[in-house]
């Protein structure tokens, strides 16, 4: 087992990392909304004036008759199929009778300027028959409430009961705790809002210039809604200004497409954020009811779980997130009795979606606040509890699937426990603020689970310019991908970096790799390149033996070209002389393979794993009641290290996500009307509020005989973030948060009420 400690001073330590490769790579690309084309008009979508209602009738006739626009479209104008949806096709491009959210398009408009459009917008006439708004799940199971989809309001039901008297031996147990927890309605808050440009080729085909994470998804459901061939639908998905789950959907695409075709324009069409915020999706509202048990002993009996999921007004991911949700209720402990169900429900609230962590994040909160306050109650120390009930290497997954063997869960534990936040006592407290220490401890599935489509691909090819291309058909939007694949493509063929042609998120020149969500990305390249390396080795080398007369057992691949082995190597001949000599035959070499999954048919259930925990120092103001995070240490197994850059930036960036989903954000709604509307009221995490002491320690070890390579850590360094706030802040001055996020209000009610002050920590005035 080999630890690492990652840290800014020591990247060039591994793999001969640059720090000028990725921004040599990225430098001189822009944002697909960026991009602008001669004639182009732009677009604006007309969203519902109402959270729920039917549609009496649309008068476009004042928008089509103003100067400047060039096309209107209502749902008269899909000739396909309206609707969309990645896993149900629910969702109206343009709604014909009834508005089910703020967000609904109603009609959308091209113009030779913004602000044309704008005015078009308004000069739409659309009657309303205002229906019974349902803003809560709760409300929504009613019998006799209103019905907002033909099938009811229930999208989803998931669940996993390992035996039938579950709560019969919890109810044995000395050492119960029951409690219902409450998540928020988290705002991705990418710095680049939902846009792109559509653009009519001269034979008829589109160019989807867009920012997407699936660019064959999307493709795929343009050509249903625009009744094309997807041969006829090119989508360029990358770069992309941040995502993490909010671009994988569609967005924008089908109105800048509708727009474009009817006008014969390019149509660039790109969100404000207030319509950001009003269509796009968020993160779903979890309300979690926990029972759980354990013998004096420490040892943990039973588990019952149940999950409402707030999944608002369309389908979108939300089966797949609460099916993600009820696998990992659990976590990584070993607990004979569970019992847990989820319910995904229909409201007119804003629609829930894709969110890094998947559904993780809500349930993982949930589980480690029991789990603490378990070892109160047990006069147990809560690591030492986890430690007692940790699983086993080769114990089976969470749903009873065979999963792949990893001691990750005991490994960061036993990192975590030696994070000095944990190890070194707390600073003497001063007048105003109580300090506390938490910890907290998660397992994260990869990929999209058994029974669900998860394929990719991957492709090598020798360029007539002599540079090894390397496609995929993933996105870049921050993740540092672009530099994995060189580092992982590099250190696989021994060539150098300036050898090298990566090409992605481009439908018209790569092969479907599946969509760069899941956590999934970095393997599927590994695999992809794994999988590839020998049979283009053979081609290159073969050809090069037979250009120039040297035996091909002598031959090696290596930097500009091919080398011939001995005790000096010297170069045999160079890509640039390769290509030139193979001319119209220049090799290829391809592969499709799945991401993998567990040989057990559990549905949704994953087969790779990361493991992490969490270490976090606070501090609590006592005469505010805000709580500032001062310390923050993530230990983390995922196999080895790739890009020790892109890693250190997915841990700690999702480490301040994680931070905000527990102390700041929150897409309030009343009545199924957004009350933050814009990141003047919607609080998210800045400069000031990230903690300035933070490390990342990294367990890099596989079991003997794994050979699965290296495991996604994009979502992994969100998950257990809001458990270790919520326990520090439980240390500091005794409340147990049950609701995200922490409200100050609450803190301040805590500490009249509690025996915690500065003078119980031993400071006077």
């Amino acid at each position: 087992m080999r630890y690492v400690k990652l840290i800014r001073d020591n990247f060039q330590e591994k793999r001969k990392i640059r720090p000028d490769g990725y921004d040599k790579v990225t430098g001189s690309l822009k944002y697909l909304t960026d991009y602008s084309f001669p004639g182009m008009l732009y677009g604006k979508v007309l969203r519902s004036s109402y959270p729920h209602a039917k549609i009496l009738s649309i008068s476009t006739s004042k928008a089509e008759q103003l100067e400047g626009v060039f096309a209107v479209v209502t749902h008269k104008d899909v000739v396909g199929m309206n609707r969309f949806g990645l896993i149900f096709p629910d969702q109206p491009v343009l709604c014909e009778d009834v508005v089910r959210y703020v967000g609904d398009a109603v009609a959308a408009v091209a113009a030779e300027s913004e602000e044309i459009a704008d005015k078009a917008i308004e000069l739409i006439e659309v009657e309303y028959e205002i229906l019974e708004v349902i803003d809560d799940p709760e409300t929504a199971l009613i019998d006799s409430a209103v019905k907002l989809h033909p099938g009811g309001n229930i999208l989803h039901r998931a669940g996993y009961k390992s035996s039938d008297d579950v709560m019969s031996a919890i109810d044995e147990c000395p050492f119960i705790v029951e409690e219902t927890y409450e998540t928020p309605r988290q705002m991705h808050a990418y710095m680049e809002t939902e846009g792109g440009v559509v653009v009519p080729e001269a034979d008829g085909k589109i160019t989807v210039y867009a920012a997407t994470q699936h660019g064959f998804k999307d493709r795929m459901q343009l050509a249903r809604i625009l009744a094309m061939p997807e041969s006829d639908i090119r989508v360029i998905s990358s770069p992309i200004g941040g995502s993490f789950g909010g671009k994988d959907e569609l967005n924008i695409q089908p109105y800048a497409a509708l727009l474009a075709i009817k006008s014969n324009r390019p149509v660039k069409l790109h969100n404000k954020r207030i319509e950001s915020v009003k269509a796009g999706i968020k993160r779903h509202p979890m309300k979690i009811k926990m029972i759980t048990g354990a013998k004096e002993n420490g040892l943990l009996v039973g588990h019952f779980v149940r999950i409402t999921a707030d999944t608002g007004a369309y389908a979108t991911l939300g089966p797949a997130v609460l099916d993600f949700a009820v696998e990992h209720s659990t976590g990584p402990y070993r607990i004979q009795n569970v019992d847990i169900e989820g319910i995904s429900v229909f409201t007119n609230n804003g629609v829930s979606g894709e969110f890094r962590g998947f559904g993780g994040n809500q349930v993982t909160f949930a589980l480690e606040s029991q789990i603490d306050r378990l070892a109160e109650i047990l006069n147990i120390d809560p690591l030492k509890l986890r430690e007692m009930n940790i699983r086993e290497a080769d114990d089976l997954g969470p749903l009873g699937q065979r999963i792949v063997a990893n001691d990750g869960a005991k490994n960061v534990l036993e990192m975590i426990k030696s994070s000095p936040i944990l190890t070194t006592p707390l600073k003497p407290k001063d007048k105003w603020r109580l300090r506390g220490k938490g910890a907290a401890i998660t397992m994260h599935g990869g990929g999209l689970g058994f029974g669900r489509p998860d394929p990719s691909g991957a492709r090598l090819s020798l360029t007539e310019e002599g540079k090894i291309e390397i496609a995929f058909g993933f996105e870049e939007f921050g993740q540092g991908l672009l530099a994995t694949v060189e580092i992982l493509l590099t250190d696989m063929l021994g060539c150098a970096k300036e050898d090298v042609k990566i090409v992605i998120g481009d439908t018209g020149l790569v092969p479907a790799s599946g969509s760069s969500t899941a956590s999934r990305s970095t393997n599927m390249i590994w695999q992809g390149i794994n999988k590839l390396k020998g049979p283009w080795k053979n081609k290159l080398l073969n050809a090069a033996s037979r250009i120039s007369g040297v035996a091909v057992e002598t031959l090696t691949l290596g930097e500009n070209g091919v080398w011939e082995k001995g005790e000096k190597d010297k170069s045999v001949i160079t890509y640039k002389e390769l290509a030139n000599r193979l001319k119209t035959e220049l090799p290829v070499c391809s592969t499709q393979f799945h991401f993998p999954t567990t040989p057990d048919a559990v549905i949704g259930g994953h087969y790779l794993h990361t493991y992490a925990a969490v270490a976090v120092e606070v501090e609590v103001n006592q005469l505010t009641g805000q709580i500032k995070v001062t310390k923050l240490d993530h230990a983390v197994a995922a196999g080895p290290v790739v890009n020790p850059l892109g890693y250190l930036g997915q841990i700690e960036g999702g480490a301040i996500m994680g931070l905000g989903f527990t102390l700041f954000e929150d897409s309030l709604m009343e009545n199924a009307r957004y009350h933050t509307e814009n990141f003047d009221s919607y609080i998210i995490p800045t400069i000031r509020d990230i903690p300035l002491s933070t490390n990342v320690y990294v367990d890099e070890s596989l079991i003997e005989n794994d050979v699965f390579g290296p495991r996604g850590v994009g979502e992994i360094g969100t998950v257990a973030v809001a458990p270790a706030i919520t326990a520090a802040i439980h240390d500091a001055c005794g409340l147990w948060v049950k609701k995200l996020p922490v409200s100050s209000e609450e803190i301040l009610n805590a500490l009249q009420t509690t025996s915690f002050s500065f003078y119980k920590q031993g400071v006077s005035e």
